[in-house]
């Protein structure tokens, strides 16, 4: 959200609309207890001038007595109020981060390609954190302050109009210091959270690549490079704090100015008795809850201010519309594979110069196989991510049984591809889980026999669990051939009719490789299949090779065709030969 624009009030209390009904009986215990706290001045008259005017003992007894039972019946309702406020507000922050996971997981690809990751999560932890608080507490808070304020004003004016001018006095001028102060706080607040996501990120980063980190010994220059990160959160911080600092001493200076010289005027007045010492009492009183609500309430504004810097991010990744994922409603049903690319050229959105395929045309029948070779960068795993329509073309079109893939829901188009990668990513739970990924309710008995196909059932019963063993992050628990065969397993089980095999052997050994292999050869039988290798071994037996270079398709034909040619895939074959 630029600078300038409103602050979204209105759409922070479109948060709390579901909870209207807790709410409803969260501001009544509120008025309920706000009312009675504006008695206790009244009593503490009446107990005083009790004591000075009636020297009576039993009217002494009974004002405390009367005192105490108003104590206690405020004390359950402001109990009340608090609980029921909080309830409201833990429940509103919990479906906000809901939403804004979703909203997150909804966005296209493009968005994921230019955002940190670590940003993202503290978008989820930080920012929703600081609503939580405001929403939760705050609101609460500022409602009982304001109406103790309001409530302690007009007390003020029906017992002496004349004292509470000269108590309010500071008012108007504390209010524009109090706006001047929630602009600029604003502004910061929001800077602040840019700089903690900004820490986030480095953090997020360097302990996802601890293997890195580690082998290159270069932990020095992380902490240095996490440390500089901080120092600048820290600075935007500590000026904050100093203006936080200013803003309190400056207002703690006017509220007492302001009991001094409301205990000399009303001084003056008990002195010439228009006014009696209960009276004096309970007009301070008054006065330090007019007092204390609006230090509060200032207080209380820096918060919402940083709320508003926090919300701003939120709501505008919420509002971010991902329009390739919101694009197409055809349904894609009984798929026979049959896949085209019909003169399609591409460019990443990060980098709209830079053209990755300049007119690809390529088709491959229900069924068959066709391999995708070439030097890395030619555009080979582009050919996976648009069909499986991560991104959509510039011009041409990739059609899947004659339909244009920008016309299907992506949803229903994925649903029909399974993939495998170089390095397939896997969740840190267990085995069993992650193979059911591919079908969620899957029973064991399908998933054994899926992961017996792609030739891991051995390996995973041998762990003490079994199939409840744990892969830890990302899979580092297990070998690259385990797991490239619970990847093979996941997309088995899912039963797709289009498969992609990105890369999936060529960072293997040879006797892992010849497992994998064999899974492979297990997952392709019927499906329409985009082998993308460096490996040449592995698209041998494919019946269709084709070579990318430079985003367009050079060479195609059999392996055996290639190799007799003195192009580029000979070339290819000759160099891993060599090595």
């Amino acid at each position: 959200m630029a600078a300038g624009k409103r602050i979204p009030w209105k759409r922070l209390w479109t948060l709390a609309e579901p909870e209207l009904p807790m709410l409803g009986i969260a501001l009544f215990a509120l008025f309920v207890s706000v009312t009675l706290s504006l008695v206790y001045p009244l009593a503490f008259k009446r107990i005083v001038d009790s004591m000075v005017t009636d020297a009576d003992s039993h009217n002494l007894d009974v004002g405390i007595a009367a005192l105490i039972t108003t104590f206690l019946v405020q004390s359950v309702f402001s109990g009340i109020r608090a609980w029921l406020f909080t309830m409201a507000g833990e429940r509103i922050v919990a479906r906000l981060r809901n939403n804004l996971f979703a909203a997150l997981l909804g966005q296209d690809v493009a968005f994921f390609d230019t955002t940190r990751t670590g940003e993202l999560t503290n978008r989820l932890s930080s920012d929703t954190a600081v609503l939580q608080n405001t929403v939760a507490a705050n609101v609460s808070m500022a409602l009982r302050f304001g109406a103790q304020a309001v409530g302690g004003v007009v007390m003020l004016a029906y017992m002496s109009p004349r004292l509470m001018a000269l108590a309010l006095a500071v008012v108007p001028f504390v209010a524009v210091g109090g706006a001047l102060y929630g602009r600029t706080l604003r502004a910061q607040s929001k800077d602040l959270q840019d700089a903690l996501a900004g820490t986030s990120e480095v953090a997020e980063e360097t302990l996802s690549n601890m293997r890195t980190v580690r082998a290159f010994a270069q932990e020095r220059f992380e902490v240095k490079r996490y440390k500089k990160a901080v120092d600048r959160s820290y600075q935007l911080a500590a000026t904050r704090a100093a203006m936080f600092g200013a803003m309190n001493g400056v207002g703690g200076f006017v509220g007492y100015l302001t009991v001094a010289i409301v205990v000399w005027y009303g001084g003056r007045l008990v002195l010439q008795d228009k006014m009696t010492i209960g009276d004096l009492s309970a007009f301070m009183m008054y006065t330090a809850f007019v007092g204390v609500s609006i230090g509060a309430l200032a207080g209380l504004w820096s918060d919402f201010m940083k709320a508003v810097g926090a919300s701003e991010r939120v709501f505008e990744l919420l509002d971010k519309v991902a329009e390739l994922e919101s694009s197409g409603t055809d349904e894609l049903a009984a798929v026979q594979g049959h896949v085209q690319f019909d003169d399609v050229t591409f460019a990443y959105p990060a980098r709209p110069d830079v053209n990755v395929m300049r007119g690809m045309s390529v088709e491959v029948p229900p069924g068959r196989v066709l391999a995708i070779v070439g030097h890395s960068g030619a555009g080979k795993s582009t050919m996976a991510a648009l069909l499986m329509r991560l991104y959509d073309p510039q011009g041409g079109a990739i059609r899947v049984d004659g339909v244009d893939l920008r016309t299907v829901a992506p949803r229903s188009l994925r649903e029909q591809i399974g993939v495998v990668s170089q390095e397939p990513a896997l969740f840190a739970t267990s085995i069993i889980e992650n193979i059911r990924y591919g079908r969620l309710n899957a029973t064991y008995d399908e998933v054994r026999q899926a992961a017996q196909a792609a030739n891991a059932d051995d390996f995973i019963m041998a762990f003490p669990d079994g199939y409840k063993t744990l892969v830890g992050e990302r899979g580092v628990q297990l070998s690259g051939g385990q797991k490239q065969r619970v990847a093979i397993a996941r997309a088995l089980l899912k039963n797709p009719p289009i498969l992609v095999l990105d890369e999936a052997t060529s960072a293997l050994d040879a006797e892992s490789e010849h497992l994998v292999q064999q899974a492979l050869e297990r997952l392709m039988e019927g499906r329409t299949t985009l082998i993308i290798a460096h490996r040449l071994s592995t698209v041998k037996k494919a019946g269709r090779v084709v070579v990318v270079d430079n985003g367009q398709i050079v060479e195609s034909g059999t392996h055996e065709q290639l190799v007799a040619k003195d192009g580029i895939y000979k070339k290819l074959v000759q160099h891993q030969f060599a090595a």
